[in-house]
């Protein structure tokens, strides 16, 4: 048991520290603006949240008149 704990160890390692180099990408990503995507995906996640605390809220408010 104690041999394949340390065979799959072993492989482990030294197949993930072959692909750590990997291929240079900065010429395809240099000429690309990622700041107009992390914008969107910003302005999408709070209005995600918006209408997540929305409908909490309703459900807390729901559950007080309920109680009553």
């Amino acid at each position: 048991m104690l041999k394949i704990f340390f065979a799959l160890l072993f492989s482990f390692v030294f197949s993930s520290s072959a692909f750590a180099v990997g291929p240079d990408m900065t010429g395809l990503t240099a000429a690309v603006d990622f700041g107009t995507v992390t914008v969107a995906v910003l302005a999408i996640a709070g209005m995600l949240a918006v209408v997540y605390v929305a409908v909490k809220g309703a459900s807390i408010g729901l559950a007080m008149l309920r109680s009553k």
